[in-house]
């Protein structure tokens, strides 16, 4: 409709007040325009509230209603820095400890609804062997190492996979030891994305609820704590070396 209009990204883009660049991002469905864009497309288009009917449509995701935004947005991050207190980062999970992950919240929930997000969040991590992947630096707490989400088995596979995308040069991963004691990043989770065309954002998450935020000053602080939190990890290197032993304690403990 906007090529039948005559007009490139950028025109639109400037009849809608909003970039080219996000208008290409909703043509390539890794953005999904919310309700006023799409009224004020409707107008800028002459389409007869034809978006402002789909919007209902495109704007349900198989996410949690507060975690949408942050799954669109680590989709065209350029990079991605978590820190994982206690499970391993959803991007980074295999089927069966995301299995593990989600029967444990959700122990009444349905096989097939367990089912389901398996399904999406395996789809969403394929972004890691995309070839315009995001550069993703995760920090590991040691609890999310050593405890045994799913049984050892399951945690064999989890820290085997991990370290094989490590030794793929997909991701870089640091260990937070037990011994590092006190450290920045007490109080929980914290997920970093920076982007090729707009500033840096901050997500958060606990129990059943989750938090975007763009505020700089409240960035500024999160890139600090995340950075003193990785000087407190293990090299990489040493953090390989933790995931591959410890893989091989749970290996032991399925005998």
């Amino acid at each position: 409709m906007r090529k039948t209009a005559g007009l490139s990204q950028d025109q639109l883009g400037e009849r809608v007040f909003c970039s080219g660049t996000y208008i290409g991002q909703i043509e390539a469905a890794t953005r999904r325009p919310q309700q006023d864009l799409s009224e004020r497309l409707d107008t800028a288009l002459g389409t007869d509230g034809h978006f402002s009917r789909l919007c209902p449509m495109v704007t349900r995701s198989g996410f949690a209603e507060y975690f949408t935004k942050a799954a669109e947005l680590q989709a065209i991050a350029l990079t991605i820095s978590e820190y994982a207190p206690a499970l391993v980062p959803g991007l980074l999970q295999t089927p069966e400890y995301a299995r593990a992950v989600f029967r444990a919240a959700q122990p009444l929930r349905s096989a097939s609804d367990i089912d389901d997000w398996v399904v999406r969040r395996m789809e969403r991590a394929q972004i890691i062997h995309d070839p315009t992947r995001p550069m993703f630096w995760a920090v590991l707490d040691e609890s999310a190492v050593r405890r045994p989400i799913g049984g050892a088995a399951v945690m064999h596979g989890q820290l085997s996979h991990l370290a094989a995308l490590v030794r793929d040069c997909r991701i870089i991963v640091q260990v937070l030891p037990f011994a590092a004691g006190a450290h920045s990043l007490l109080e929980g989770a914290l997920c970093l994305m920076t982007f090729a065309d707009a500033p840096p954002v901050a997500y958060v998450e606990g129990p059943h609820a989750g938090q975007l935020i763009d505020d700089p000053a409240f960035v500024a602080k999160c890139l600090l704590s995340y950075d003193l939190v990785r000087a407190a990890a293990l090299s990489p290197e040493a953090s390989l070396a933790l995931l591959d032993s410890a893989a091989e304690d749970h290996a032991h403990e399925q005998n």
